[in-house]
């Protein structure tokens, strides 16, 4: 399988890490604008040798894309390769916040006639949560707490000094949209929680900065004609960057390999 990757930040760069002596899958492009191309070339040469780094997905020979290059990617390159058939992986679930984005995704898939993944992320519980939604949910709600350092970069610097922090604070309160539009590299979690549930007005979301802890804490708990239940998750951070847990490469990498192996789970 030709996969071109949109990305090689820290997620691209573990994600190529992982898969580099996978059979039946092979890194065919490296997508990045044009001031990264130089990096990008560094660590191709290093994880994906045959892989050419570029600014767009290549026309022909691709089999699969797969993003982790951010929200502004999907418009750029995801929209375009579902309208030429090509299916795509999406990590930036927080994009589909967006008015109408969600809807642009579907009509490109059905237009290429193909079909677009979001990956479940840094959460897990998605299955169920999707599942239950078919009998009727009432309530979802989803808690993000990490470490004040993992919130810098993000309007919970607004009014107050993170680095002094002493006790929880509570930075954000609201809908799964306001989350994602506001904290859009701190809740993808958010994002994805409700799209899988009772979509992105209607899942409350609560994000703490914490001094008292070291790990990024998901919490969501659901209730409807199913039952309910509590899933708490804590996550170690990506290494090269503290606003990621490490489970979002890992999600990624098992949704392409999914694609390849004979017997999915």
């Amino acid at each position: 399988m030709q996969i071109a990757l949109i990305g090689c930040g820290a997620i691209g760069t573990a994600l190529l890490e992982l898969v580099k002596d996978d059979v039946g899958l092979q890194i065919a492009a490296v997508v990045v604008p044009a001031e990264g191309a130089e990096a990008a070339r560094a660590v191709a040469q290093r994880l994906a040798p045959g892989a050419q780094v570029v600014q767009a997905v290549p026309a022909d020979g691709i089999d699969l894309v797969v993003e982790a290059a951010g929200h502004a990617a999907i418009e750029q390159h995801v929209l375009p390769a579902l309208r030429r058939g090509v299916p795509c992986i999406v990590a930036s679930v927080g994009a589909l916040s967006a008015a109408g984005l969600p809807e642009q995704l579907e009509a490109a898939a059905r237009e290429g006639r193909t079909q677009v993944q979001l990956i479940a992320g840094a959460i897990g519980g998605i299955d169920a949560l999707a599942a239950a939604r078919i009998g009727g949910l009432s309530t979802v709600r989803y808690t993000g707490r990490k470490p004040p350092h993992a919130w810098k970069g993000t309007p919970a610097e607004q009014g107050r000094d993170l680095d002094a922090l002493a006790n929880e604070t509570v930075i954000f309160e609201g809908t799964a949209r306001e989350a994602a539009a506001q904290f859009p590299k701190n809740a993808n979690v958010a994002a994805t929680v409700s799209l899988a549930g009772l979509g992105l007005d209607r899942t409350t979301v609560r994000l703490i900065a914490d001094p008292a802890v070291r790990e990024n804490l998901h919490q969501v708990e659901a209730a409807g004609a199913f039952g309910s239940f509590e899933l708490t998750m804590r996550n170690q951070p990506l290494a090269a960057n503290p606003k990621t847990s490490a489970l979002t490469v890992f999600s990624a990498v098992r949704a392409l390999r999914g694609k390849v192996a004979p017997l999915v789970i």
